[in-house]
């Protein structure tokens, strides 16, 4: 969650950057720190309200001019364009801008009440509002922006004489109105302020996620033929003219190249996909799969960590692990890549035009040449030359009448004993 509030604010270019977290979880500013160098990361211990944290950022922000938005990340769902359109509110001549929404049940929201020009007057808390504030359907999200230079000055003096003994960020609108500063309210949608505190809350998010990116893809060019069964994640990048077929999913790290066709059940996570390539159904792309163009992986077909060539094909019921297939290869139906001897994994290098037949296991470490063929059934444990033939399997024999004998012997016997 707070990945996606750190992406959205990003998308804003702002000059700094700062995330306050309790004492108990520094993983959480690791987690910040990682995916973005050059975050600041402020420990508010014990936590005493929004406003005692954003205090512990002020460090942050000694030389910074402009809008200071305050986020939450446990509202992971708002939108870059919502963000500046706080912050122009602040660019505007505002001391706060309040983002605010309109929930189908007001409940225990604080509400905002504003003045005859629309502007804000007031945060009323529910528990605080007489039943003529009650009665307002426009609720307070928590999400702020301040002129910078007035929240230098003025977020010293937030008190915390109230039932929580705590330092109310939304203290700085009455400040604001006090000394004369005008205040404003920027509407969204709630969907994007949902906050999320439980499992369900999370499972609610989610949904709302993968909504929006099926509808990008859509927007984008990409066709999906059911598009309430396609599972998209945060960073997937998917191509022009691209058909998707039901139940996919995308893990993390996966790129979709313009073209691609893949069919249904299919599971990629960590892959690169090129143009006009063909997956599925029933693919599992597993991290570091890399298709070339135009290449075709099959029902029931497993990569990981293989390179597929231009135009390979790799039809059915394979494995190809720790691989590299060339160009115009075909991997026949039962193949696969024995690449784990219980210590280490070791690498198989299939040349390009190879023909490796059905029901093949390839010893890794071990090459196949280019244009080579490998028979049907066959365990390659040894480097095969390019152009050449490899079989590596018993030889066929036939005892002539033994069926007939063995039946004879077996005639006397009752049916199923």
């Amino acid at each position: 969650m707070l990945g996606h509030v750190i992406d959205a604010a990003q998308a804003l270019n702002p000059v700094s950057l700062s995330i306050v977290i309790g004492d108990h979880a520094p993983e959480t500013g690791d987690y910040a720190s990682s995916i973005c160098e050059t975050i600041n990361v402020f420990v508010q211990a014990p936590p005493r309200g929004t406003g005692d944290a954003v205090k512990q950022a002020l460090p942050a922000l000694e030389n910074v001019d402009g809008a200071v938005l305050a986020l939450f990340a446990d509202t992971p769902l708002i939108t870059p364009d919502t963000l500046k359109a706080l912050a122009a509110t602040i660019e505007q001549g505002a001391a706060v801008g309040v983002l605010g929404f309109t929930p189908s049940d007001p409940g225990q929201y604080g509400r905002l009440k504003t003045d005859a020009a629309g502007n804000l007057e007031a945060i009323v808390e529910a528990a605080d509002a007489t039943d003529a504030e009650r009665a307002i359907s426009l609720c307070n999200s928590g999400v702020m922006a301040f002129d910078a230079e007035f929240l230098r000055q003025k977020i010293g003096a937030v008190g915390n004489d109230n039932a929580k003994g705590e330092y109310y960020l939304t203290d700085m609108v009455a400040m604001a109105r006090q000394a004369g500063r005008r205040c404003a309210i920027v509407k969204g949608e709630a969907d994007e302020v949902l906050g999320v505190n439980s499992r369900s809350e999370l499972a609610a998010a989610e949904k709302i996620f993968q909504r929006r990116m099926r509808e990008a893809a859509m927007i984008n060019g990409a066709t999906l033929l059911d598009p309430d069964t396609v599972y998209f994640s945060h960073d997937t990048k998917i191509g022009k003219d691209v058909v998707v077929g039901q139940n996919v999913v995308f893990g993390i790290g996966v790129s979709i190249g313009d073209h691609v066709t893949i069919k249904p059940h299919t599971h990629i996570e960590g892959a690169e996909i090129a143009a006009d390539a063909s997956l599925g159904p029933f693919a599992r792309l597993r991290p570091g799969a890399d298709i070339g163009d135009g290449a075709h992986i099959g029902n029931f077909v497993e990569v990981k960590n293989a390179r597929i060539g231009e135009k390979a094909k790799i039809g059915h019921l394979s494995y190809i692990g720790d691989a590299d297939v060339g160009r115009d290869a075909n991997i026949g139906a039962g193949t696969i890549t024995c690449n784990y001897d219980g210590y280490n994994k070791h690498r198989t290098v299939i040349g390009e035009r190879a023909f490796v037949g059905s029901n093949s296991a390839l010893v890794a470490p071990v090459r196949i040449g280019d244009g080579a063929y490998v028979g049907s059934g066959s365990v390659i444990t040894k480097d095969v030359e390019s152009e050449d033939l490899a079989v590596a399997r018993g030889r066929q024999a036939a005892i002539k009448g033994w069926a007939a004998r063995f039946r004879a012997a077996h005639s006397s016997k009752t049916e199923g004993e």
